[in-house]
């Protein structure tokens, strides 16, 4: 017997209860428990304010429950609470192996029945694309070892995956931030299963026509990206440490003097006095008002790193009023942790109290008006050197509504909690401005808050690899805003490695340089003229594509597609695609083989079904075959697809150095190409009330004819685009061309709106 609700069901068996819940019609949230409790989401969960109650209906015959939604049968086995999910053929998507869902002492797992060919997602993981056969644990953690394909935890956790076969694509979205881990099988090929080292059994699963619906519907439910500031796309400097200020301003007029494009510079953990967050070395940093004044005048932005390790020092305003409102976290005897970090001795805020959250953003607030334009959050899994597994322990003590909750269930959600309170900050110092966080550790739900980099690579070939399967399944897992430390952080960096590794990360959705004390410097000169050069072509390149990424942006705010894209994400149904990992889309238009070993210059490509053309020389390639690439050091392959747009924009030393006022659009031939641009001022956050533009590009290719049109299809940002300049590529014979039905010549193909 089951009791029905406006979203759901719940039925009581055997000690056990089953809640099923119809998020929509494609989204199904499975919760049981062996106690009495009720359902907890984390705070992945995006909360809405209007959740629109979803149809179903629902029958019992015997000891069988079904639910029927517009897409789904949900077929509950009430003797054991076994869990089938079909679709409206009848076909068998999911279905719990050997009664499904198990308690046990010291954790809770789910059995699924293993028939996908692939499994992809989980975040940031090292290893390869297809985490199939694999062994998987969340839980933050600063790895100080060098990883490699094997290493198990890293600095995030995304407790969600994407399995896909011949016949269907799902996820599934385990709600769950304790240490959970995921058996793809591992243990055997009969089944797979996923659990956690406490807290509950609460899963979503999301169904998908394909894997672009599955990510689509998975990042309805855990939100979605913001659009960032569109300086945070362009160029970043970055190293542990730039000290004192004059090297900072030397580093800013070096880009400027020798024109190579950079938006922002970074300043690590030696700005402080004594590593005390929000405050400045006195010695070294003495006059860094007019430093960031001098840094403003050249069109840079500064992003100080801020972590959550708070000095233990009573003359420390911070510490002070920490410890005399309470809001550090407590061990188990109720007494404020206490655990060494950068700073020494330091404390914790439990960035669960929205109090303490609400402190921590005016603190942040009144240290940002200086003129800090953006915020790192660093050390934030966190990460406690002394501390067992280079943590705090499980036991520690914090407050989440009202409730007291372990470390156990707070750990994986932590730098979360505190990009909530640096956005916090942000906003209050900036309202119209929108925020730029970068986040080292993350949870689930992260994208609405804080974008993310890989953590401490090492400068190493294999890291260069390593990069691509992470930030692809990255993106598959909700984060479209993420890259790595491009060249390397540990480690002394080589001149064929850093050329490779920019060619590389230019195309990523992130992009920032950064390394560590004591190793080479790592500029873009700082390898010599060749090494200078080439990286100058790439990162002029990154600025000349700015629209498109800017419009890639657009879309993930709108479907959660990633920015940077593995090919079974575009090219499903060619299952050649389903196990690479060394090649990426940037959206759906570009693909991007990088050379990532040393002294190769001929790469192996394999171009999805369809036609392709080198970007570089033009020439034409049959897709769905591989091909042997030339890659001299001064060349990554890159290919277009026929028929595709590419909207451009003149090069620029920074973002906003000039009025951009003439669109540059790339056409490459095809019978017909089509592509909606999005632009709006790049800062403020007037776009959310509809200040931003739509339009709609599209071209036909008949017997020579070339017809374009151009559709302004959303009209709301007054400083939109006038100008456009159609560049045509590989059409080899034009004899008419028509723009909104008026005729051009062939030579005369810039036109305004």
């Amino acid at each position: 017997m089951f009791t029905k609700f406006n979203d759901g069901i719940v039925v009581k068996n055997n000690g056990k209860t089953l809640q099923i819940r119809i998020v929509n019609s494609k989204i199904i949230n499975v919760f049981i428990t062996d106690k009495d409790e009720e359902r907890k989401d984390t705070i992945a969960i995006e909360k809405r304010k209007h959740n629109t109650p979803c149809n179903f209906d629902v029958s019992e015959n015997s000891d069988i429950i079904t639910i029927k939604t517009e897409s789904l049968s949900i077929i509950v086995n009430l003797n054991d609470f076994s869990i089938k999910f079909l679709n409206l053929e009848g076909l068998v998507i999911n279905e719990d192996y050997n009664g499904g869902v198990r308690f046990y002492n010291n954790d809770i797992r789910c059995y699924k029945k293993l028939n996908e060919d692939h499994y992809y997602g989980f975040g940031e993981k090292a290893g390869y694309l297809d985490k199939k056969g694999e062994n998987l644990e969340m839980w933050n953690t600063d790895e100080l070892m060098t990883h490699n394909q094997g290493t198990k935890l890293l600095y995030q956790s995304y407790p969600f995956f994407i399995g896909l076969n011949k016949k269907y694509t799902y996820g599934i979205f385990f709600d769950n931030s304790f240490r959970s881990f995921f058996d793809m099988g591992f243990e055997s090929n009969e089944y797979y299963y996923f659990g956690a080292k406490g807290g509950q059994m609460n899963y979503y699963f999301i169904y998908g026509e394909n894997i672009k619906e599955v990510v689509e519907n998975y990042t309805y439910l855990t939100g979605r990206i913001n659009m960032p500031p569109m300086w945070s796309l362009g160029n970043q400097q970055s190293r542990y440490s730039y000290t004192p200020q004059e090297k900072v301003l030397e580093i800013a007029k070096t880009f400027r003097e020798k024109e190579i494009p950079c938006d922002v510079i970074y300043l690590d953990i030696d700005y402080m006095e004594g590593y005390r967050v929000f405050t400045w070395n006195k010695e070294t940093f003495l006059n860094y008002k007019e430093m960031l004044k001098k840094l403003r005048d050249m069109g840079f932005k500064v992003i100080t790193i801020v972590d959550p390790g708070v000095k233990k020092d009573y003359a420390y305003n911070v510490y002070r009023e920490g410890i005399e409102n309470d809001y550090f976290v407590k061990d188990k005897f109720s007494i404020p942790f206490i655990g060494h970090v950068w700073p020494g001795e330091s404390l914790f805020p439990d960035f669960l109290r929205d109090d303490v959250r609400h402190w921590w953003a005016d603190k942040l607030k009144d240290f940002v008006n200086e003129g800090i334009d953006g915020i790192w959050n660093d050390m934030n899994e966190p990460s406690v050197l002394d501390g067992i597994n280079k943590t705090m322990p499980e036991d520690n003590v914090h407050y989440l509504n009202g409730y007291k909750i372990l470390h156990s269930e707070a750990h994986n959600v932590y730098a979360t909690y505190m990009a909530m309170a640096t956005q916090e900050g942000l906003l209050k110092s900036r309202p119209n401005e929108r925020p730029f966080i970068l986040s080292r550790a993350a949870f689930s739900g992260i994208q609405r808050y804080a974008a993310v980099w890989t953590g401490d690579n090492r400068s190493l070939y294999e890291h260069l690899l390593l990069m691509m399967p992470m930030i692809m399944n990255l993106g598959l897992s909700g984060q479209p805003f993420s890259g790595s430390d491009v060249g390397g952080f540990g480690d002394d960096g080589q001149e064929e490695l850093f050329i490779r590794w920019i060619e590389a990360g230019v195309f990523t959705p992130f992009l920032r340089i950064h390394s560590a004390n004591g190793t080479r410097e790592q500029e873009p000169w700082s390898f010599g003229k060749r090494c200078e050069d080439i990286s100058k072509k790439y990162i002029k390149m990154r600025y000349e594509i700015l629209p498109y990424i800017y419009d890639l942006f657009y879309i993930a705010s709108q479907k959660g597609y990633p920015v940077m894209r593995p090919l079974v994400f575009e090219y499903q149904n060619d299952e050649n695609t389903h196990n690479i990992y060394d090649e990426f889309m940037l959206g759906d238009n570009i693909l991007v083989a990088p050379v990532y070993l040393p002294s190769k210059e001929i790469r192996e490509v394999y171009l999805p079904k369809g036609i392709w053309y080198d970007y570089w020389n033009g020439k034409e390639f049959e897709g769905g075959k591989h091909y042997l690439i030339d890659a001299p050091i001064d060349v990554i392959p890159l290919f277009v697809k026929e028929g595709a747009i590419i909207p451009k924009q003149n090069v620029q030393a920074y973002i906003g150095e000039k009025q951009i006022d003439e669109l540059i659009v790339e056409l490459y031939k095809g019978s017909c190409g089509e592509y909606i641009h999005y632009e709006d001022d790049g800062i403020s956050i007037k776009y959310s009330s509809g200040e931003y533009n739509l339009t709609d590009l599209k071209f036909e290719y008949v017997n020579g004819i070339l017809k374009i049109y151009i559709n302004r299809i959303y009209s709301g940002y007054k400083n939109g685009i006038k100008k456009y300049k159609f560049v045509f590529k590989n059409f080899n014979k034009l004899d008419k061309i028509f723009i909104n039905d008026h005729e051009y010549k062939a030579e005369n193909y810039v036109i305004e709106i």
